[in-house]
C-alpha cells in the first residue's frame, strides 16, 4: 500500500500545469558529445605492510613470483629461497581516465585482492603501472590504501562489516600518457541520446535549429548531427557550449519495470490501461495453537493434564470485488483503483502481467 501511495505521489508530481509534466530537461543532461567519455584503466601490483593478513604464498605463487621480480628490480636476489611472508598481497588495480585529464593530473584508484588475503587494512600499494585495452601505460599508481570494511574473530566467533579485501586510495593515481583527440579542429559533433527517441532527438534538433538555423540534423533515435553554418562565428567546440544549456522536452515511451525480487514497481506517466475487469483475492489458512493446562482438585488424586486447544481461520479473500478499470485510463487512475482493491506490491506485480497478457496494458514491462 505504501509503494502505491508512492506511486500515486509521483503521478501527482507530473500532473499537467507542473514543471515536471513538461519535462523540460537541459540537452547536456540528456545526450553524451561524442568522443568526450572516459576510459578504463586496469593494472597488476602488490600491497605491502599488511599485519599478517596477505596472501599465503604457498597457496598463491604468483605473489611470491611478484615479490621476487619486484626485489630484484630492486638489486636482490632471493631466487632459489621460499618466501612465507604474510605482509603482502597481489591485487588488481582498476581507475577511470576523465575526459581530457592531462599528464601530472591525479585520480583515484580501486584496489582489490587477488589471492587468499582476509584483509587490506593499513597495506601500501608499490607503484604499479595501469593500461587500456590497447595496451599502453597511461597512469602510475601508488599509495596508503583506505579500507572501508573490517573483519574480527575470536576463538569462537566472528564479526565483519564491508569487504575488507577491497581498497580505495583517492588520488593515488598520476596520468602519464593523455589521449590524443583534437576536439576544436572538428568540423562536425554527434550528440548521442542517452535515452534513444524519435520524438526528443526531433525536438532537440528543433531547439537547436531555433538558436542556430541550420547546424544540427536527426541520423536517427540515437543521434543528432552538428555542424556549425556559415554564418556561425565559431568553431563546433563553441557550438556545443551554447546550446547545451538549451531547454528541450523529453518524450518517454510507456513503460512498467518491475523487480520481483525486491517487489519494486516503477510506472511511467505515459502508460495506458484499455477497459478491463480485476479480481485480486488469495486463500490463507492460519492455526494458532493454545494449549491448556488442567489442573485437578486438591485431593482428588487426578493428573495434572495439558488439553490442546488450536484454532484455525480461513481467509479466501471473498470480501474482495471484482473491480473495472475504464477505456485508456491514465496511470493516476490506475493506482487509485488498485490501492481501492487493497493489493500488495507484489500482487501489483502478477495484475500488471496479467493485464499485459490480456492485451489492456498499452505498455512494455521490462522485469528485472
Amino acid at each position: 500500500m505504501r509503494i502505491l501511495s508512492f506511486l500515486l505521489l509521483l503521478v501527482a508530481l507530473a500532473m499537467p500545469g507542473t514543471a515536471a509534466a513538461r519535462n523540460a530537461h537541459r540537452i547536456k543532461d540528456i545526450v553524451d558529445v561524442e568522443n568526450v567519455r572516459e576510459n578504463q584503466l586496469v593494472g597488476y601490483g602488490l600491497v605491502v605492510g599488511l599485519a599478517g593478513t596477505g596472501d599465503r604464498t604457498r597457496n598463491t605463487p604468483f605473489t611470491e613470483e611478484s615479490i621476487q621480480a619486484m626485489l630484484e628490480r630492486m638489486g636482490v636476489n632471493v631466487r632459489g629461497s621460499q618466501l612465507k611472508t604474510a605482509n603482502v598481497a597481489a591485487v588488481s588495480i582498476t581507475a577511470t581516465m576523465p575526459a581530457f585529464a592531462r599528464s601530472g593530473s591525479r585520480i583515484d584508484v580501486t584496489v582489490s585482492a587477488i589471492g587468499d588475503a582476509t584483509s587490506l587494512q593499513g597495506g601500501t600499494l608499490i607503484a604499479s603501472s595501469l593500461r587500456a585495452l590497447d595496451g599502453e601505460i597511461y597512469a602510475v599508481a601508488q599509495g596508503q590504501v583506505s579500507v572501508s570494511g573490517f573483519k574480527a574473530q575470536g576463538a569462537a566467533a566472528s564479526i565483519s562489516r564491508g569487504v575488507s579485501t577491497s581498497a580505495r586510495i583517492a588520488d593515488g593515481a598520476i596520468i602519464e600518457r593523455e589521449v590524443p583527440y583534437a576536439l576544436r579542429s572538428a568540423t562536425s559533433l554527434k550528440l548521442a541520446l542517452k535515452n534513444p527517441d524519435f520524438t526528443t532527438a526531433n525536438q532537440i534538433a528543433g531547439v537547436i535549429n531555433a538558436a542556430f538555423a541550420g547546424t544540427a540534423v536527426v541520423l536517427d533515435p540515437a543521434t543528432v548531427e552538428l555542424q556549425p553554418g556559415p554564418g556561425f562565428p565559431g568553431s563546433v567546440v563553441d557550438l556545443v557550449a551554447r546550446i547545451e544549456n538549451l531547454p528541450v522536452t523529453v518524450d518517454q515511451p510507456a513503460k512498467v519495470i518491475v523487480n520481483e525480487a525486491s517487489g519494486t514497481v516503477v510506472m511511467g506517466s505515459n502508460v495506458r490501461i484499455s477497459p478491463v475487469a480485476i479480481a485480486q483475492g488469495g486463500l490463507t489458512i492460519s492455526i494458532a495453537e493454545a494449549p491448556q493446562v488442567s489442573q485437578p482438585a486438591p485431593l482428588s488424586q487426578g493428573q495434572t493434564q495439558v488439553v490442546p486447544r488450536t484454532q484455525v481461520a480461513v481467509d479466501d479473500g471473498s470480501g474482495r470485488s471484482l473491480g473495472t478499470v475504464g477505456g485508456e485510463t491514465s496511470l493516476s487512475s490506475l493506482v487509485a483503483g488498485l490501492n481501492a482493491l487493497g493489493v500488495s506490491p507484489r500482487d501489483l506485480i502478477t495484475i500488471l502481467q496479467a493485464v499485459k497478457s490480456a492485451g489492456a496494458l498499452q505498455a512494455d514491462i521490462e522485469v528485472q
